[in-house]
This record gives structure tokens, C-alpha cells and sequence, in this order.
């Protein structure tokens, strides 16, 4: 992360479009650049486009075996 020099605000980039943004308070959409951006990644959570891996979750009633 960076700092601005100006006002010493910890700068960092959008994760969505990689804008530098402004770490402070009053940027109520931080980490993200706008409301879009944070709209757009929501988004992508909401459709299953991101995913954390990890085993699928049985469908039939039953217990995953264990190991």
C-alpha cells in the first residue's frame, strides 16, 4: 500500500478496476473506487463467479464420509 503524499491517506487499489483509491473514513465504499465497482463485485459473489475452495456439500441428506 502506498501513501499519499499530500495528505498522508494510505492509498490502495480498487480490486474491481485497480483505481487508486483513498483508505479513509469518509470513502464509504472503500476498498472499492464507487458504489459500480462494489455493485460489480457483489455481483460476481451473488452468480458464483468467485468460490472458495473447498469439498462439495453433500445433496443427498447423507454425512460426507470420513477420512
Amino acid at each position: 500500500m502506498e501513501r499519499s503524499p499530500s495528505r498522508g491517506h494510505r492509498l490502495v487499489r480498487c480490486p474491481q478496476c485497480g483505481k487508486p483509491v483513498e483508505w479513509t473514513p469518509e470513502n464509504r465504499f472503500r476498498p472499492f473506487c464507487s458504489e459500480r465497482c462494489k455493485l460489480i463485485d457483489l455481483g460476481q459473489w451473488a452468480n458464483e463467479g468467485y468460490r472458495v475452495p473447498g469439498e462439495a456439500a453433500p445433496t443427498d441428506g447423507s454425512e460426507p464420509p470420513t477420512q
